[in-house]
């Protein structure tokens, strides 16, 4: 048990299977426990809110193993995201001795789940660069908005870090840096549309940066192939073609070979921006050697090629121009091209666009101002305005496309949207497809209910054979012929996929096999696992302290001790009990009062509390002379759990607080402060020392102090009592 109250949990589901040993033993342990074994034989009820009776007697080791697998389950599921402190590592030395100068890439993040808060570090000597900074919004945690990579080794090569260098601007891949860069000061390299990203993700942050921080930022001509000296390290962008404008390969040339990380790609032959990827600067790359390609592995499973963005085109303009009224599509927040696209499909079927979404609005207020985005005079009109307008004029262009809880279009469905209210006649289109990994799909599921549910129109890239449209969405990212491609372009001596899941490397590495990439060349890393170059060579080397920090909707950190809680209140509830003790006389001043939160509704047990409440006097008369206080808190907190366990099988959070009075001071925490003698309290009033009061002036000023103590801790919930 934890003497802090601080369970070590997880979120496990009531254990109903538990069983009383055959021959139980009597509990000497428990404060007050009845030794009276005649109701060993009752049957649990399938009720956990039936009365008291309706429960079994079990022994204290059930009820506490109950607990404890409760907490393993948190602990499970809690540590699927723990820093590297909560997993105690430490770094793995190579078991060889190796003088030559290396090369070390350290995927921090990025390594695992399908490619969440991408961070790649790479270090020479005295030098080191961090290849894109996300974070994982994939966190499916109470409380949690995302999960960002830990620093702790970091903090030990801080003096060297000369540069963060970005791909493109998507969240997985610039979502860090407002936490890691004001930590770890470094200038941030990208092309014009990546370095708007993140100076639009700094200014929206919503946490104040540290005194004397300064963003620096540098705009790289991925067109010219402008190269950057950082350290012994040379820099380049190379265009590549994603679902975000500005998405470029980085190409590092290190005093031990050239390294090229593509971030996300795909080859695109027709793209909407008519930005196709720089295929003859990548041969040219490749002919003059590379050391080791590092590639996305984010859909090796997919054959083929990826279709281009413009075979979306035809199919939403058809759709917009056969609509009955207001048209709304859906669709991810950074994808300007596609934002391009419905704007020119608007207007050329005469309707205003507004626009919804915050982040939507914030990505397209940077397009238009860096010249990626062209709107025609009097194309847009204000959100507000979409009630007032003919359903005919309007093209509602809204984020949500995933289902996110409060997004827009989610907001729409359910009918809770300050602007909107959705008609028969409307049409929504939903241009995307789940995220990858994400577990999307029943959001996306239940908001198209509630808009079947209005009678909208719905069409979805997912049903188009079944409702005879072309398709609505393609995605960003390759499909294994392309990933063969940029393989075969770019000749590397050694590969490493990044940015995907074990399986989904697996399949990468087999494909960099199938063309031409000896096994013995290529390496499966997970996060912190140090990768070591030579000029010839390739080897794993050790580890480096790596994990996850939590984060908020506020941008705080959050300890995973305060996850576990949640999870464990979450599966079973919480349970305080607050004693006022007598010290005088070792009883409870006052009736116990019980406060229950996500486990029963009291009112509707009654028996079950009238005999939890019996079972506390029991146990203050018993044992609180006996034992110093601290253990009486620790005895009293396993006796409830175990009396719960029995009638309910559950096993909530159980909180005592205890109060004693006559001769001591509570303190804020329900511990007892020690006064000299039998001084009073200090919360009762001053007399006279000469004149002591009588016993109905000291039973009042108890009673006093003891209904605002009540009222304060109840709160006059109805839950309590």
């Amino acid at each position: 048990m934890n003497p802090n109250n601080q369970p070590n949990q997880n979120s496990g589901q009531p254990n109903t299977n538990s069983r009383p040993p055959q021959n139980p033993r009597p509990n000497r342990q428990g404060p007050g426990r009845n030794q009276n074994n005649k109701n060993s034989n009752r049957r649990p009820s399938s009720n956990p809110s039936q009365p008291a009776h309706a429960g079994r007697s079990v022994s204290r080791g059930a009820a506490m193993r109950a607990q404890k697998r409760n907490q393993e389950d948190a602990t499970r599921i809690a540590s699927q995201h723990l820093d590297a402190s909560s997993k105690n590592q430490q770094t793995r030395r190579a078991n060889f001795v190796d003088d030559t100068p290396r090369l070390s890439i350290v995927g921090l993040g990025g390594m695992d789940g399908g490619g969440s808060k991408n961070t790649i570090l790479v270090e020479y000597l005295n030098d080191a660069v961090i290849m894109d900074c996300g974070n994982d919004l994939g966190v499916d945690l109470p409380g949690i908005n995302y999960g960002i990579v830990d620093t702790t080794y970091l903090e030990s090569i801080k003096h060297k870090l000369r540069a963060y260098i970005i791909t493109h601007g998507h969240l997985d891949h610039i979502g860090g840096l407002p936490h890691i860069v004001p930590r770890f000061p470094a200038p941030i390299y990208g092309s014009k549309f990546t370095i708007g990203r993140v100076e639009e993700i700094f200014g929206n942050f919503g946490l104040p940066m540290p005194d004397g921080f300064e963003l620096q930022t540098v705009m790289m001509n991925e067109d010219t192939h402008e190269r950057l000296k950082i350290g012994n390290f040379f820099v380049e962008l190379v265009r590549v073609t994603h679902s975000i404008p500005g998405s470029t390969c980085i190409v590092l040339d290190t005093p031990v070979g050239r390294l090229i990380n593509t971030g996300d790609f795909r080859f695109d032959p027709n793209p909407l921006d008519h930005e196709k990827t720089d295929m003859e600067r990548l041969k040219q790359l490749g002919d003059e050697g590379v050391l080791a390609l590092l590639s996305e592995s984010t859909t090796t499973d997919r054959p083929g090629w990826t279709p281009s963005e413009s075979t979306i085109e035809d199919s939403i303009s058809d759709i917009m121009a056969n609509a009955p009224g207001r048209v709304f599509v859906g669709l991810f927040s950074t994808n300007m091209n596609r934002v391009q696209m419905i704007i020119n499909a608007a207007v050329s079927h005469n309707r205003k666009v507004a626009m919804d979404g915050r982040s939507m609005v914030s990505t397209l207020e940077m397009a238009v101002r860096h010249g990626f985005v062209r709107i025609p005079k009097g194309t847009f009109v204000p959100i507000a305005s979409a009630g007032t307008m003919n359903d005919q004029d309007l093209v509602v262009v809204c984020t949500g496309s995933q289902g996110e809880p409060s997004s827009a279009l989610q907001r729409m469905s359910s009918g809770d949207h300050r602007h909107v209210k959705l008609k028969e006649q409307d049409t929504v289109i939903l241009s995307s497809s789940p995220i990858p990994y994400s577990g999307n799909d029943a959001k996306i599921r239940s908001m198209v209910d509630d808009f079947m549910k209005k009678g909208v129109h719905i069409f979805q890239h997912i049903t188009r054979d079944i409702d005879q449209h072309g398709p609505l969405h393609v995605s960003g990212h390759a499909s294994v012929d392309e990933y063969a491609e940029m393989i075969n372009v770019t000749k590397p001596k050694f590969f490493v996929p990044i940015y995907g899941d074990y399986t989904a490397k697996k399949r990468h590495i087999d494909i960099a096999i199938d063309n031409g990439i000896p096994r013995k060349n290529t390496i499966n890393a997970d996060n912190g696992e140090i990768i070591a170059f030579t000029s010839d060579t390739m080897e794993p080397a050790g580890t480096v302290p790596h994990g996850t920090v939590l984060v908020d909707q506020t941008g705080a950190i959050v300890s995973n001790i305060v996850v576990k809680d949640r999870l464990m209140l979450a599966e079973e509830g919480l349970v305080a009990v607050v004693l006022t003790v007598d010290k005088r006389t070792g009883q409870l001043a006052t009736s116990p009062d019980i406060i229950s939160r996500g486990f029963i509704y009291m009112r509707d047990n009654e028996d079950l509390m009238n005999e939890f409440r019996t079972e506390l006097r029991r146990a203050v008369g018993q044992r609180f002379r006996r034992v110093d206080l601290d253990r009486f808190k620790q005895e009293l907190r396993e006796h409830v759990t175990h009396f719960l366990f029995e009638h309910t099988q559950r096993s909530p959070i159980v909180i005592p607080v205890v109060n004693v009075i006559g001769g001591s001071k509570p303190d804020g925490n329900g511990t007892a402060q020690k006064n000299n003698g039998n001084q009073r309290s200090q919360q009762q009033a001053p007399q006279p020392v000469e004149v002591p009061p009588t016993p109905e002036e000291q039973a009042e000023d108890v009673q006093k102090r003891f209904k605002e103590m009540r009222a304060k801790l109840l709160n006059q919930d109805a839950r309590t009592d």
